[in-house]
């Protein structure tokens, strides 16, 4: 090609670089904003935080599935807790429902414990007297009352709390010790009855009881028990008092 023809033809388009200054920064990508948190619910006048409740939801079998039982769960987190806050005083409580209580367990749980606003959101009209079975006896918890064939029985306090004691603890023997100490919290030792008390409370109850008698079942030589019977009801409703445990 000649030197005429090279002359000849357009120029090319000047194109300009610009500098690239590398120090400039890099503005990182706005990070998301963080999700509103709730206002702090307003405390009742005059009230003031003291503690808190941890509601567990689980039963005997679920934990040893787990390789472990309720009470080595109560104690990891009391070690825990007191690795946290070492003044702090703790108290667990084994929380009782009736066999077969549908629901998630950590409901179950807070309705057994009395936690309120889950008593607010379940609770519902106790039943009729009439609504009860003619037949056999109704240990009604959530009214303190015993009904033997439809009928009220006229039970004494510490009879029912006998009864009561005994109908929470169903399927385990408790020692006359147990029940003294238990049922008799606060009493001086000299006013606190003897084992042998224990026995009469038992055979007014039984009397009071009549043809059911044989559901407070003696354990020769050792104390009392409770058995799951076909002729009792157990009316537990909300709140049902739970066995100290851990």
């Amino acid at each position: 090609m000649s030197n005429t023809a090279l002359l000849d033809r357009p120029a090319a388009p000047v194109r300009h670089l610009r500098a690239v200054d590398r120090t400039a920064r890099i503005e990182p990508p706005a990070a998301a904003p963080e999700p509103a948190q709730p206002a702090p619910r307003a405390l009742p006048a005059g009230s003031a935080p003291r503690g808190f409740a941890l509601y567990v939801g689980i039963d005997e079998a679920k934990a040893a599935a787990s390789g472990v039982n309720l009470g080595v769960l109560v104690d990891a987190l009391r070690r825990t807790l007191a690795d946290l806050a070492p003044s702090a005083e703790t108290y667990a409580t084994v929380a009782l429902a009736p066999v077969g209580s549908g629901g998630r367990d950590v409901d179950v749980v807070r309705l057994a414990l009395q936690e309120p606003s889950a008593i607010a959101r379940t609770k519902h009209e106790e039943p009729e007297d009439d609504e009860v079975t003619a037949g056999g006896v109704v240990v009604d918890i959530s009214r303190k009352r015993v009904l033997i064939d439809g009928e009220s029985a006229a039970f004494t306090f510490k009879e029912f709390e006998l009864l009561q004691y005994l109908v929470l603890r169903e399927g385990r023997t408790i020692e006359r010790t147990e029940l003294v100490s238990s049922l008799w919290q606060g009493t001086s030792d000299e006013d606190a009855p003897g084992e042998r008390t224990i026995d009469v409370h038992v055979r007014r109850l039984r009397a009071k009881l009549g043809r059911y008698e044989d559901i407070v079942r003696t354990v020769r030589g050792v104390g009392y028990r409770f058995d799951r019977h076909a002729d009792v009801v157990i009316r537990y409703g909300h709140g049902t008092p739970s066995p100290d445990r851990f």
